[in-house]
């Protein structure tokens, strides 16, 4: 699935692993992921208290689901962030850079005052395969 960056100086640049737009040709199939929070599957809870390794098993979640339905990250062509405290911003931008391969995604990044089950992080994504 060949990814067309969509990018223009007349909008802000990107200022980490996403960018501006993707552009998809729409003979694939597209596959919209639920959000994942950083669950272990055996248990149910949480894996930790901490900020990052919940960023990493809301991520190992989503890359789970997303190869059940036959894709990898690269397939991602937009993520959408839920954190609660916007100062660990850099933290996942650092797993982003780790995990997705350029050409990087379309990205957007919400602060929310909550996530279920007293989550500090969650990811969806749209996938093109």
């Amino acid at each position: 699935m060949p990814k067309q960056i969509i990018s223009t100086e007349s909008a802000p640049a990107a200022i980490g692993p996403y960018s501006q737009a993707v552009s998809v040709d729409a003979g694939g199939k597209t596959v919209y992921l639920s959000g994942q929070i950083g669950l272990v599957p055996g248990t149910g809870e949480l894996v930790s208290a901490e900020f990052e390794p919940q960023v990493r098993q809301a991520f190992a979640n989503l890359t789970a689901v997303t190869e059940a339905a036959g894709g990898s990250l690269a397939n991602v062509v937009k993520f959408t962030l839920f954190l609660t405290d916007l100062s660990e911003f850099a933290v996942v931008n650092g797993i982003l850079a780790e995990l997705v391969p350029q050409p990087f995604p379309a990205r957007s990044t919400v602060g929310v005052s909550s996530l279920p089950k007293g989550a500090k992080f969650e990811v969806e994504a749209i996938l093109v395969i």
